[in-house]
């Protein structure tokens, strides 16, 4: 979802996915009377907020599934600077957060020693 485009009213949609937190329901409406693309699906949070729309070739897809009935569930995944993702699943299937990415650890010997003394900075 691309987050730089206005809302008509309320907060912003880069305000409002800050505030979605990762697995958080999200709802998708299709816009079939959108002017633009006929295809658009939008994406609105669980506060009604409208976060973006979802890129034109995953609506078409998922537009044309939930019009031969299937159903779709949808969750917030995460940020970056200038997108918003979603993970979708269908027909009862629940979507699912990839697992965490492990981080780099610190090894204890990294030469980093505090000031005992404190010093003017208080350190």
């Amino acid at each position: 979802m691309g987050i730089t485009y206005p809302n008509k009213s309320g907060p912003t949609r880069r305000f409002e996915l800050q505030l979605c937190a990762p697995g958080e329901v999200v709802e998708l409406r299709p816009e079939p009377k959108n002017p633009y693309d006929e295809h658009a699906i939008a994406v609105f949070s669980c506060r009604g907020v409208q976060l973006g729309y979802l890129p034109s070739e995953r609506a078409v897809f998922i537009g044309t599934l939930t019009r031969q009935g299937h159903t779709v569930k949808a969750i917030f995944q995460g940020l970056t600077q200038t997108v918003g993702w979603v993970r979708v699943a269908f027909d009862g299937e629940e979507p699912a957060l990839p697992a965490p990415t492990q981080r780099a650890t610190i090894a204890d010997d990294c030469g980093f020693w505090p000031d005992d003394l404190g010093g003017e900075w208080g350190a």
